[in-house]
C-alpha cells in the first residue's frame, strides 16, 4: 500500500511461509524468535520487536490496531528521522528484484559439502549477471549473490537424486544447482551461459518462470 493509504485500506497479508526473516528488521526467524506478527497497516511479517506500536486503523473502525515501527510513523505522521540507510548489496527486496527479473524459480542450491537447500534464485533485469539467491521470495535480504562473469558451466548431473542439476565454478568456489524438471534446467542456463560471457538475453520476458 501506499503511505497515504495506510491504515485506510486492509493490507494483503504476506503469508507466513513467504518469508525467513523480520521485513523491517531482517532478524532470521529461527526457533528462539519464531513468533511471527503481521502489521495490521502493510501487512507485512516482522518480529515481536517490530511489532511494538500500535496506531488507530481507519478500515478497522480507528480501533488501536498492532502495527510495525515504520507503519506507526507514517500513521501518526512522524518522519523517522534516520534516512533510509544505503542499502547494501544484499539488501535488495526479493519481491522487487523478482518482479523485475530476467528469470526467478526455486533451485535447490548446494556449496561445497554442505547439505542441499531450496534457495529462491533470481536474475534481476537492472544486474542480468549477478545472481541473488533468497530463502523466500518475500524474504527483505539476499542469503548471497554470485557475480557470474568469468564462471564455467558445467551441466552434467553429478547424481542420480538430482538429475536436473548443474554447476557453476571459478577457481576455488564451486555452486551446485538443480532445478524440479529439465525444462527449468534449460532456461535457467541459457541466461546464465549469457551471464558468464558478460552477455544478457534479448527475449527477457519469455524467460519469467513462476
Amino acid at each position: 500500500l501506499q503511505n497515504a493509504e495506510l491504515g485506510k485500506r486492509a493490507p494483503r497479508w504476506i503469508r507466513d511461509n513467504e518469508v525467513t526473516m523480520c521485513m523491517k528488521c531482517k532478524e532470521p526467524f529461527n526457533a528462539l524468535t519464531r513468533r511471527r506478527h503481521h502489521c495490521r497497516a502493510c501487512g507485512h511479517v516482522v518480529c515481536w520487536k517490530c511489532s511494538d506500536y500500535k496506531a488507530h486503523l481507519e478500515y478497522d473502525g480507528n480501533k488501536l490496531n498492532k502495527v510495525c515501527k515504520d507503519c506507526y510513523h507514517v500513521i501518526i505522521g512522524c518522519t523517522d528521522s534516520e534516512e533510509k540507510k544505503k542499502k547494501g548489496i544484499l539488501e535488495i527486496e526479493s519481491a522487487e528484484v523478482s518482479v523485475n527479473s530476467v528469470i526467478c524459480s526455486f533451485l535447490q542450491y548446494m556449496e561445497k559439502s554442505k547439505p542441499w537447500q531450496k534457495a529462491w534464485c533470481v536474475i534481476p533485469k537492472q544486474e542480468a549477471l549477478v545472481l541473488y539467491m533468497y530463502g523466500a521470495p518475500q524474504d527483505v535480504k539476499a542469503l548471497a549473490t554470485i557475480p557470474l562473469l568469468g564462471y564455467t558451466v558445467d551441466d552434467t548431473p553429478r547424481s542420480a537424486d538430482l538429475p536436473h542439476s548443474f554447476k557453476l565454478t571459478q577457481s576455488k568456489s564451486v555452486h551446485s544447482f538443480a532445478a524440479d524438471n529439465e525444462e527449468l534446467k534449460q532456461k535457467w542456463l541459457k541466461v546464465i551461459h549469457l551471464a558468464v560471457k558478460g552477455e544478457t538475453p534479448e527475449c527477457q520476458n519469455e524467460l519469467q518462470v513462476n
